[in-house]
């Protein structure tokens, strides 16, 4: 028999993953089966559960995998000297996942998916621990991107940096949710909101 090779067995997992994601995204997690994602991919039963035992083990992988995707485009973007501002390295991130970020699948799809391992989060423990990990995973990479912002001076150093941090973080959540419940959000304007707040003066008196 012939050896597979490991682009094989890559790819094949990736239609398995994007396959899976298209179904969720339309449908939502309890409503798909894992026969409408053997319908989707085009793949016998044998073939998907070479990768996967279920459902469940497929949410876990495309949660984890969008969790770590989303985490390393930041940290990719953030490596740059000076690092880019919150307005341009957001936006560039949202562009990066929100436009046809799964193949064959509309623009508010990604968002849509996001939105519902959040809210699966809520029953499903390993899932809630996934996200904690890259919820504080992010975190720690905008606690050190505002480190450098005020070692550059574009950042004051009045208020903690994890709470910069978070609210990054919200602002990213929230932009994420107008996507997948309105769908007409563009991410330039996210960033001209964000350029708008951030050239805001404060009167110390």
């Amino acid at each position: 028999m012939a050896r597979v090779s490991q682009e094989h067995l890559d790819a094949r997992r990736r239609q398995i993953l994007d396959g899976a994601a298209r179904c969720f995204a339309r449908n939502g997690f309890h409503a798909t089966s894992m026969q409408d994602v053997l319908s989707e991919v085009g793949l016998s039963v044998g073939a998907v559960y070479r990768y996967f035992r279920g459902k469940d083990e497929i949410i876990a992988a495309i949660a984890t995998e969008a969790f770590a995707g989303i985490r390393g485009a930041f940290e990719e973007a953030s490596r740059t000297t000076p690092p880019p501002t919150p307005d341009v390295l957001i936006g560039a991130v949202l562009r990066l996942f929100l436009e046809e970020r799964i193949e064959g699948a509309d623009r508010q799809a990604f968002a849509r998916l996001i939105i519902q391992v959040w809210t699966e989060t809520l029953r499903n423990e390993q899932l809630a621990e996934t996200l904690s990990e890259g919820y504080n995973g992010m975190r720690a990479v905008w606690t050190d991107l505002v480190a450098v912002y005020r070692e550059s001076g574009i950042l004051p150093t009045g208020v903690p940096a994890d709470h910069v941090a978070r609210t990054l973080i919200a602002v990213v959540q929230g932009f994420i949710a107008q996507q997948a419940l309105f769908g007409d959000v563009a991410v330039d304007v996210l960033e001209d909101g964000l350029r708008g707040l951030m050239s805001m003066s404060v009167d110390p008196g």
